[in-house]
């Protein structure tokens, strides 16, 4: 009888405690393991990048994993505990310290929830590996949890996970996700970063241009905040990277169908493909959904404008400057900004309208828009109408007095055209004056051309040791230009530098020996030596090449 209560007893305390475990195991944990799935990103080339696991968060897509799988591949897919197969389609938030993303798949997803409360020490997570008849869920102890700021958990197991469940979700008795497996590279340790930190990831406006997403072939989901989205919208639109532009483009209308920018972009990327109809309809669209109405009809007809003026060479009837000129005219008769009207004089220029576009311009100079660029286009307006050389200088007088000092660089066309009608006005050390501040303003090395229309420049202002030092620059630039060096040996002539003369004259033949101008220097450098009869075959050289000078040159030196 004592036996046979014992026996009871101990059944009795069996029934009491198996039915907590199995609800535990094969209610809300199995549910939650429904959501798990695997991960497998890919190549460019289509081949398998890295293999992984996670957990979808989200009705719409969302689900978290782990980061590393994600860096070099071109595009992702997961498969979902029934075998279903979706796309990775944006990258909604990423940490590389704690190797944890937020992505979004395409189509509906069933979730699991998120902890709100950290388990402690002593503890006890179930991990979830990807759902199937063979595996069951494990549970491990938590063996230690450092916060990290402030109101995370970064969980340490006493636990051995295999690594076929890398990224598979701890999740507690309620089935609530703790955070993601993490395995130790130093030890047999098991990690985990806390799901709800992963959770409140999210990307920026300046998500583009951050390496880590630059290193997934995945576009950035956009921010929500306008502002964020906004800028987002512009840093793609100047990357290299079509297929994230026109993904973050496409988001940005989607977000908000009534602002100009998102057409905007996805017309200008339309318009460098040559797809000028694909643009119109764009532009068109943009016409009717979105506000202020003048905003559209600028940015219309500055689209036409400058496919016009760049890419005027592949014809598109619907397009045409009078039609940009029409678009502009709109916007300004909806609200008469001074900015509307600067578009449209710069379209009356390209139009070669030149009288127009100068009052245009000049009308301006009284408005709230005046500054420099408004007489820097009045300058090349009378210049093209071949007005005197002073009126289009006091153009670019008052265009150099304009200039925005906090944007001085704006101004460095101002000097370098500024420079060039010194230079028609034989004004030469104004010239080179203004073409030195150009030079400095733009903070770059410039063209061997520049370098030698300085130099020119410099030796009518008998600034030779400057000029020298330019035709240098300009021959080291363009080392198989034989002019610059035939330049600099007849200034060293001019200079009496004679041995100097004859040896760039030298190199000069040596590396064209069909360019006349190198014998006629050479002659002249031997024969001021006092090598006569050397530099007047050299002389006839250069006559036989056709040199217009070596006649009367032979005829002076054979006396």
């Amino acid at each position: 009888m004592k036996h046979i209560t014992i026996f009871k007893l101990i059944f009795s305390l069996a029934a009491l405690i198996l039915p907590a475990t199995v609800k535990a195991q094969s209610a809300a944990v199995k549910k939650a393991s429904e959501s798990v799935f695997t991960l497998t990103t890919f190549n460019a080339d289509g081949s398998i990048h890295a293999t992984s696991h996670g957990v979808f968060v989200g009705k719409s897509g969302e689900a978290i994993s782990d980061l590393k799988p994600f860096l070099g591949a071109s595009k992702a897919v997961v498969i979902d505990a029934k075998g279903n197969k979706k796309d990775v389609t944006r990258i909604l938030g990423l940490n590389d310290i704690y190797d944890v993303v937020k992505f979004k798949v395409d189509g509906n997803t069933k979730p699991a929830a998120i902890a709100n409360t950290s388990t402690t020490p002593g503890g006890k997570l179930w991990l979830l590996p990807y759902s199937n008849k063979s595996t069951k869920p494990e549970a491990a102890t938590v063996k230690n949890v450092e916060k990290f700021m402030d109101k995370f958990s970064y969980y340490i197991f006493d636990y051995y996970a295999k690594e076929t469940t890398e990224a598979c979700p701890f999740v507690n008795d309620n089935g609530e996700v703790a955070g993601l497996l993490q395995t130790s590279t130093t030890s047999t340790e098991a990690h985990a970063t806390d799901a709800a930190f992963i959770m409140q990831l999210t990307t920026s406006g300046l998500s583009v241009t951050d390496d880590t997403y630059r290193k997934i072939g995945i576009p950035a989901a956009l921010p929500t905040e306008k502002n964020q989205a906004l800028l987002a919208l512009m840093l793609a639109t100047q990357s290299n990277d079509s297929l994230k532009s026109e993904a973050t483009t496409s988001d940005f209308i989607t977000a908000f169908p009534t602002l100009a920018d998102g057409y905007v972009a996805k017309a200008e990327a339309e318009v460098n493909r040559n797809d000028f109809e694909a643009a119109r309809k764009t532009m068109e669209t943009a016409v009717d959904r979105t506000e202020p109405k003048d905003e559209i009809h600028y940015n219309y007809a500055k689209l036409m404008y400058m496919k016009e003026l760049y890419r005027s060479d592949i014809a598109y009837a619907p397009w045409s400057l009078d039609k940009a000129i029409d678009e502009v005219t709109k916007a300004y008769s909806i609200n008469a900004l001074p900015i509307y009207k600067d578009l449209e004089g710069q379209i009356l220029f390209a139009k070669k309208d030149y009288q127009k576009a100068y009052d245009t311009f000049m009308a301006l100079t009284d408005s709230k828009l005046k500054n420099g660029d408004l007489y820097y286009n009045a300058a090349q307006c009378k210049d093209m109408m071949k007005a005197p050389d002073t009126e289009v200088l006091a153009l670019l007088d008052s265009a150099v007095n304009n200039i925005d000092t906090l944007n001085v660089k704006e101004g460095a066309k101002y000097f370098i055209m500024r420079g060039d009608v010194y230079n028609r006005m034989e004004n030469y050390r104004q010239a080179v004056f203004d073409y030195t501040r150009y030079e400095v303003i733009e903070g770059k090395r410039q063209t061997p051309q520049f370098y030698y229309v300085r130099e020119q420049a410099e030796v009518k202002a008998k600034l030779f040791k400057q000029a020298l030092s330019d035709i240098d620059i300009a021959i080291y630039l363009a080392p198989d230009e034989t002019s610059f060096k035939a330049e600099k040996a007849s200034l060293q002539l001019r200079l009496n530098l004679i041995s100097e003369a004859m040896q760039t004259a030298e190199q000069c033949v040596k590396e064209a020996p069909d360019y006349s101008d190198g014998y006629l220097i050479l002659g002249l450098a031997q024969i001021n030596s006092g090598k006569k009869e050397e530099g007047l075959a050299n002389l006839d050289k250069a006559k036989n090449l056709g040199n217009s000078q070596a006649t009367s040159l032979i005829e002076k030196y054979k006396k």
